[in-house]
């Protein structure tokens, strides 16, 4: 008799947990499915995929087949001695026996109805979900935007083929999207198989990178270039954000590096947006006049200011 490894026929570890193994399954079942494949042995196929579903799926047939699978080989397969399968009652729908010769000898029969074979005329499944990468500027992020998106999903041709067909949607971005967020658009993925609904399509917010501000999650930074005269008399600045130039206090005496908060004003929605920080940058002019000279100096030879007294220590 034929040993049938259940778990490479799914393409999985036998360590596999639950979710792994229905994953595997539901590949390649749809690749199988008689109706959509052109594999020469496709329905064949479709039931050995079936089987071992029904028994890695239920953790006692799982448990009963781990006991028994050190008897397997590619030379054959006897049940060790004294073994006695139960009567195997199927959980799904869809299979209604036909089980092969393997599987009668470990777990008995496949149920006591005069119907036998595996109907895939009734088998369904969910479509799959489609991911879709979308670039956005943090003002379209921030304020909302409509947006037109074109994308393939995995379909059928005339002759029940998979295909990838164009799909183009107008979506509506929710005002305060952040970066890395997902949203979810039911129904819009790739058509089920049968009665089954179609997937979902996910979209994957990725931000373009912007002139000025720096992501951090909810937070932006701005870098705000300052003169030496500036940081040192302090005043105000003119700031973008989001919502348009704000009026910024920077205090006398301030350092270069320095980081200052503007309170709600970053991402997200109202009542939980992050903080916008700008970053004071000192800035140099590229060449002085000789006036200009004249006055560094001046202040050099007055100021007592010894900006390395603690150096090292």
């Amino acid at each position: 008799m034929e040993f049938k490894d259940y778990y490479e026929i799914l393409g999985v570890e036998p360590n596999a947990d639950a979710k792994t193994i229905k994953a595997a399954y539901r590949k390649l079942a749809r690749m199988y499915h008689p109706d959509v494949s052109d594999h020469h042995e496709a329905e064949d196929r479709f039931k050995e995929v079936a089987e071992a579903y029904q028994v890695l799926k239920d953790k006692e047939k799982r448990a009963e087949f781990d006991s028994i699978r050190q008897y397997g080989d590619s030379q054959g397969f006897q049940p060790p001695p004294d073994w006695q399968g139960g009567d195997f009652q199927s959980a799904g729908g869809d299979f209604q026996g036909g089980f092969s010769d393997f599987f009668e000898n470990i777990f008995g029969q496949a149920g006591h109805g005069s119907s036998r074979g595996f109907s895939h005329e009734h088998f369904s499944q969910r479509g799959e979900d489609v991911e879709f990468l979308l670039s956005l500027s943090l003002e379209d992020a921030y304020k909302g935007e409509s947006r037109t998106i074109s994308y393939q999903v995995p379909g059928f041709d005339e002759n029940r083929r998979v295909v990838h067909t164009d799909k183009t949607l107008k979506v509506k971005i929710p005002a305060g999207t952040i970066d890395g967020g997902r949203i979810r658009l039911k129904g819009q993925g790739a058509p089920g198989i049968g009665d089954a609904p179609p997937g979902d399509l996910y979209l994957q917010i990725k931000f373009a990178e912007h002139p000025l501000f720096v992501v951090d999650g909810l937070n932006l930074t701005v870098t705000l270039p300052i003169s030496p005269w500036e940081l040192a008399l302090g005043g105000k600045f003119e700031v973008p954000s989001l919502d348009g130039p704000i009026r910024l206090s920077v205090p006398a005496c301030s350092q270069n590096g320095k980081k200052m908060r503007v309170k709600g004003k970053g991402l997200g929605k109202e009542n939980s947006r992050g903080d916008l920080y700008v970053l004071l940058r000192a800035c140099m002019p590229g060449k002085i006049s000789e006036e200009e000279r004249a006055l560094w100096q001046q202040l050099a030879e007055k100021s007592n200011y010894d900006p390395r007294s603690d150096w090292g220590k």
